[in-house]
């Protein structure tokens, strides 16, 4: 039989140390043959440096819902922009899932966008600065994202085709800066059907219909494009920190692969969040 006193401490000592939720769970990329099999298609014969100390990568280690996983990027090294990322789901039907371009305006970069994950997988990123390609990335548990049925009906879905709005997070202070640093976010409906969706009535698989382009301006002034894929979820959302240029307007144009282009000028005035 237990002693009481032992059972006593040991049931304090638990209860007084950290939680298990309370404990950093850390989900660095794994050793990946489906990597070394896409390596050359994606970046050919170029040196990956070690990205850890240029841009950080935020993804859960279990997420909560693979059809929307939520990527953060964070530029590490505040003398060294980064001006291209491309996105990488290893075991991803399509692994590419975005590449995008970022211009001057755009750094320090802290850039947030969501994906799919079809099954467990490494999330790389690669970025590129004036010192070359370097890569880093995390793990990420989540499966059937690419196959996830679509949350609207087909017809409700393409009927909202389009459509656009745009969120801005200021600081207080930002109205003394010169340049001030803005926070934004634009959400853009569109199904980005996958390809591997049924439609919940048929059971016919949905085409993949999907954006594949999009540029975000501030007047005249590029401040970044996405050229995305079937891992791009669900109205796709952005949300991204910019020097501002004291333009009024933030104008979206994008195309999908079915030839259609919208293109929408949402008022910063009208954001405020």
């Amino acid at each position: 039989m237990a002693n009481p006193a032992f059972v006593t401490a040991v049931l304090a000592a638990l209860l007084a140390g950290p939680s298990l939720a309370d404990t950093p769970i850390t989900n660095p990329l794994t050793a990946s043959a489906t990597w070394d099999d896409l390596r050359p298609d994606v970046v050919g014969d170029v040196t990956l440096a070690d990205g850890s100390a240029i841009i950080g990568v935020d993804a859960p280690y279990r997420a909560h819902d693979a059809a929307t996983v939520p990527v953060v990027l964070r530029q590490l090294d505040s003398a060294l922009p980064i001006t291209s990322a491309t996105v990488v789901i290893d075991e991803n039907p399509a692994p590419v899932a975005a590449v995008m371009t970022f211009s001057d305006a755009m750094a320090p970069l802290e850039f947030e966008l969501r994906v799919r994950v079809n099954q467990y997988s490494n999330l790389r990123v690669i970025a590129e600065t004036a010192q070359g390609l370097s890569m880093s990335g995390r793990y990420v548990k989540a499966s059937g994202g690419c196959s996830a049925p679509a949350t609207r009906d087909p017809e409700l879905a393409l009927a909202g085709m389009g459509q656009m709005k745009l969120r801005l997070f200021d600081e207080p202070a930002m109205s003394a800066m010169s340049t001030p640093r803005r926070e934004a976010q634009i959400m853009i409906r569109h199904p980005n059907y996958s390809g591997l969706q049924r439609d919940q009535v048929t059971q016919l698989f949905i085409p993949a219909h999907f954006i594949d382009h999009m540029e975000v301006w501030q007047g005249d002034d590029l401040l970044f494009t996405v050229d995305g894929g079937i891992s791009i979820s669900e109205n796709p959302v952005f949300r991204f920190s910019y020097n501002d240029n004291g333009a009024e307007m933030l104008i979206v144009k994008a195309t999908d692969t079915e030839g259609n282009s919208f293109s929408r000028e949402l008022s910063k005035a009208a954001a405020q969040g």
